[in-house]
């Protein structure tokens, strides 16, 4: 067939040829005939047998021997190939085009015809893919993304004319994963051809690409393949350009054993039945889309479905048992309520006529968004109602939310490239607390629960001066992994939050709608949507140039910490300043950029003023300076004042100690005064602000005080989470007592005010008290944690009872706390009998926390035990075992032994998770993040020099925390004992 090339050719385009061909010319005509008939016919019996291959799997031997011996013969075909094209570049001055780090721009692909056949018994998979493509530039190479296959054959052919372009040779190139094809003339402009490549591979037993999972069913384990693409594994699946901005229309085939049924993100048109009980699946033509959201799943699943009012069809897919259970049907009715609400909000309908919802049992992420195949891992979807608490539904429900946002912001419309990954992720973050509020209106999440779970939670970590901005360049593949990270989610939602607020919600959604109708079936860059956000405004007759506000928060890395100071002389004149703010201020001498006046924002500062009685209302104040004089006509001696009304903003709000003092008044004799919201914008900022040496140690305990007289959940929730760290700094510590004794003083008079929730299941999973039942939760929590005698024995009756009579009547909301307690302060039979329960027990969401559970007792034995238990996947869920070690390292007993087994087992650990995207700096951070001694410092600055390989970002993240907590040891943790001791003499 000409042109159709299976293995590496010469070059025949009259450049010097290599020494194997110049042999090959200098040996008698009649050994040269001898050679090429025995290479013809080895290759029509390869040929032959590659088909007989493709046809009959049982009878070959596995794949991966053949796949090892081609990949013998090809890279040895390869590289002698590849290096006299790399001479040719060489001698040109150049990087050859395949050793770039983004594909050239000569190609654009139109459409892929994917055909694939997926051997389920030997977990193996064969494929030709058909891409026609568009020149733009003249070439005689086409480089496209191809790594860890096989390729068998490739032919080149164009389009509209009978005759094939003439294949030279073709060859991987690992380090840039990408596939070379060389041809022997160029391609023509304008002018459209057809890439053809047949390939075969392994559904490899991993977390990325095309892989396998595994469940139980009736004794017997079953399996299914399934695909993660984002952000760079299309590419092990099929080869492609693997690059967000070539969108491209896809028709796949899927040909699978009968007993099996296939997915894709469209519908399947017609199937085709064999006789030897194997089937093809042909789906719809997809519309224009990007690599990483293409998806399929080859399983035995079962389905319940649903109907949206515009009649877009939504399944969820999941292990028979759980179906049948119903375990699907909360995410597949609130996934129809939401779908409605985004297209009502977006003014954009949903694009494609259906939408899948998969449950995985193993998955690296919660969940992602293949427009149209959603996958999600089994506890973030499927929910039994009889044993779910609230939080577990709250955690359900968002990570739907999410999922279903990017179906317009990064399915519909795409980012140009990862430096803007926020653009799709802070969206779908952000829409989390708004789709929730929809589902649940008086939950007030988007007002209330936002500050604590995402700006106070990525606040922490965009306070170290090893942070990044929120855009950040990326060249390499090896680069991508870094962009996806709490700032990309959490900074990007917070920053849109701060958006929507300054713009006001109505013009903000309208410069929404205008955006998605623009670029649906594109890709966008973050100007793009600032200039589509000014021109909303202006439409109501504001002029706020976006871009150049939205440029600093998202190209600076850090935000500011505001300083208002009263003036001495003056009562209704204040001086506003702005910094940086970052924990550790050593940092900020070894930094060179510190030093001068570089970081500057424009600020929108919403400001009021407020007495005994009375608050104001807001004004707003954009601060643009370093430092500025503003008169506030309301203010008097005995007022003080509040910035920043309701946390809308990203940064952080000091005052004089003057001001602290008045706040301070205030909460004791009348907190209501101040909102919900900025008194746990308060609580957090004064907690950091010491932390980081700003304010006295003792103000933030001073603050708190006032808590035995809070109602509201989001101030406990704020103070327990801003406690948390504090806690950790001090938990080794041999004044600890002294610490746990003030906080059981704050907790005391509410947890005696709220007791214990009855346990009562024909209750339905979602009380209209759920900010009741959340504070009831976060005081009961406290208490335990802190040793109250009553929550304690409380704990232990509860587990007792269950086990005496094997009947788990524990409420739903305090299960893990009730678990955890029992497990730290019973014997061990408790952890045994747990640890059985883990086992035998099939809801996801009682598995997870019970296996946290584990991770509390006080044994050593036992947490070493549970350490090395969690890298076998028959016992511990891969995804999971990560949660297990960190879990073991926030226990103060456990801590040095999970830091000793991430450090022997990190050759593994990285191998495992070095791919997935938060995983690693996920298990590093959450290893690290306690670690406060001098000793415990140097251990992991000697581990990086050894072992850093690849996760340098997350490792430098790490000891500068590390330095953060063993400074602030040495500088403040005697200031807050002495505070301490004479506050609990009082």
């Amino acid at each position: 067939e000409a042109g159709f090339s299976t293995g590496g050719r010469a070059s025949s385009s009259g450049q010097a040829l290599p020494p194997a061909a110049r042999w090959f010319l200098e040996v008698p005509a009649s050994t040269r005939r001898a050679i090429s008939l025995s290479v013809l016919i080895l290759s029509i019996a390869a040929r032959a047998l590659s088909l007989l291959f493709r046809l009959h799997p049982r009878a070959s031997t596995t794949v991966a021997q053949t796949r090892r011996r081609a990949a013998l013969f090809t890279s040895k075909v390869s590289t002698s190939t590849e290096a006299a094209e790399e001479e040719e570049w060489q001698r040109r001055r150049e990087p050859p085009p395949w050793a770039r780090p983004r594909l050239p721009r000569h190609l654009r692909p139109l459409h892929y015809n994917l055909m694939l056949s997926a051997f389920m018994e030997n977990f193996t998979f064969c494929g030709e893919v058909n891409v026609q493509l568009e020149v733009r530039n003249a070439s005689r190479y086409i480089v496209l993304h191809a790594h860890r296959m096989h390729i068998e054959a490739v032919r080149v052919a164009e389009d509209k004319l009978a005759g094939a372009v003439r294949v030279a040779n073709f060859f991987l190139h690992p380090p840039t994963q990408v596939f070379v094809v060389v041809l022997n003339r160029s391609l023509e402009v304008q002018r459209s051809y057809n890439l053809k490549i047949i390939y075969n591979a392994l559904i490899e037993n991993e977390l990325l690409g095309f892989f396998r999972s595994s469940y139980v069913l009736h004794g017997e384990r079953r399996f299914l393949g399934v695909t993660q693409f984002s952000p760079t594994h299309a590419r092990k699946a099929f080869p492609c350009f693997d690059e967000p901005i070539y969108k491209a229309t896809f028709k796949i085939s899927i040909r699978h054993q009968a007993t099996y049924l296939s997915l894709s993100n469209m519908p399947v048109e017609t199937s085709v039945f064999e006789e030897d009980g194997w089937v093809t699946d042909h789906f719809s033509q997809t519309p224009l889309m990007s690599t990483y959201y293409l998806a399929w799943a080859v399983c035995n699943f079962t389905y319940r479905e649903t109907v949206t009012k515009s009649g877009i069809v939504v399944r969820l897919y999941a292990r028979p048992d759980a179906i049948r259970r119903g375990s699907g049907d909360y995410a597949l009715n609130i996934t129809r309520r939401l779908i409605e609400f985004y297209e009502d909000y977006f003014k954009v309908p949903y694009s494609l006529p259906k939408l899948d919802l998969l449950a995985v049992p193993k998955h690296p992420y919660a969940a992602m968004e293949n427009w149209g195949l959603s996958v999600f891992v089994e506890q973030r979807i499927l929910l039994d109602p009889s044993i779910s608490s609230i939080s577990y539904l709250l955690d359900v429900t968002m990570v739907i939310v999410h999922e279903l946002c990017h179906q317009w912001f990064g399915d519909l419309v795409t980012p140009v490239w990862w430096e803007d990954v926020w653009l799709k992720e802070g969206f779908a973050h952000y829409f989390e607390f708004v789709g929730t509020d929809y589902l649940y209106p008086g939950w007030n999440m988007e007002k209330q629960r936002f500050l604590t779970d995402v700006l106070h939670e990525v606040m922490l970590l965009d306070g170290l001066a090893s942070s990044h901005p929120v855009s950040q360049e990326v060249q390499q593949a090896t680069d991508i992994d870094r962009v996806f990270d709490w700032i990309a989610y959490k900074k990007g939602a917070a920053l849109i939050r701060m958006l929507a607020n300054f713009m006001g919600h109505s013009v903000f959604q309208m410069g929404l709608q205008d955006y998605l109708t623009i670029h649906k079936y594109g890709n966008a860059a973050r100007n793009d949507l600032w200039n589509t956000l000014s021109k909303a405004l202006r439409k109501v007759g504001k002029f706020v140039n976006i871009q150049e506000v939205m440029d600093q928060w998202t190209l600076q890395l850090g935000y500011p910490v505001i300083t208002i100071l009263g003036n001495e002389t003056t009562d209704d004149i204040i001086v506003i300043s702005q910094e940086r703010f970052v924990y550790d201020s050593d940092a900020k001498t070894k930094d060179p950029d510190f030093g001068d006046n570089s970081y500057l924002w424009q600020i929108p500062l919403t400001i009021a003023v407020g007495n005994t009685s009375h608050i104001s209302s807001e004004a707003i104040i954009w601060v643009s300076n370093k430092s500025e004089h503003h008169r506030i006509p309301a203010l008097e001696e005995a007022s003080w004042l509040l910035g920043n009304i309701n946390q809308t903003g990203y940064f952080r709000v000091n005052y004089d100690i003057r001001n602290w003092r008045l706040l301070i008044n205030q909460l004791t004799r009348n907190h209501e005064v101040i909102s919900v919201s900025n008194r746990a914008g308060l609580i957090d900022d004064a907690f950091n602000l010491a932390r980081a040496g700003y304010l006295p140690q003792n103000i933030p305990l001073e603050i708190i005080r006032y808590l035995s007289e809070e109602k509201d959940f989001l101030p406990w929730h704020a103070a327990s989470r801003a406690l948390y760290p504090l806690d950790k700094l001090l938990d080794r510590t041999e004044n600890y007592n002294i610490f746990n004794e003030f906080i059981l003083r704050q907790v005391a008079s509410m947890y005696l005010k709220l007791g214990w929730p009855t346990n009562n299941l024909n209750k339905s999973l979602v009380q209209a008290s759920y900010q009741h039942e959340e504070l009831r939760r976060e005081v009961i929590m406290l208490a335990c944690s802190f040793g109250n005698k009553h929550c304690h024995q409380q704990a232990a009756t509860l587990i007792s009872d269950w086990i005496s009579s094997n009947r788990n009547r524990i409420p739903l909301n305090v299960r893990d706390i009730v678990y955890c307690t029992g497990v730290s302060l019973m014997d061990e039979d408790v952890w045994e009998f747990i640890w059985m329960k883990f086992h035998s027990i099939t809801a996801v969401s009682e598995k997870k926390i019970l296996l946290e559970a584990l991770t509390c007792s006080d044994d050593r034995n036992l947490l070493n035990r549970l350490l090395n238990l969690s890298l076998n996947s028959e016992v511990v869920l891969d995804q999971d075992a990560i949660d297990v070690i960190i879990h073991v390292a926030r226990n103060p007993h456990g801590r040095d032994l999970a830091w000793k087994f991430f450090r022997e087992k990190w050759k593994i650990l990285n191998a495992r998770y070095g791919e997935a995207l938060f995983m690693n700096s996920k298990l590093i951070s959450g290893v690290t993040e306690f670690l406060n001694t001098e000793e415990e410092l140097m251990e992991l600055k000697n581990f990086i020099k050894t072992y850093e390989e690849g996760a340098a970002a997350s490792f430098s993240r790490a000891v500068e925390t590390v330095e953060a907590n063993v400074r602030w040891q040495r500088l403040y943790k005697e200031e807050l004992f002495q505070w301490l001791r004479k506050s609990l003499t009082h």
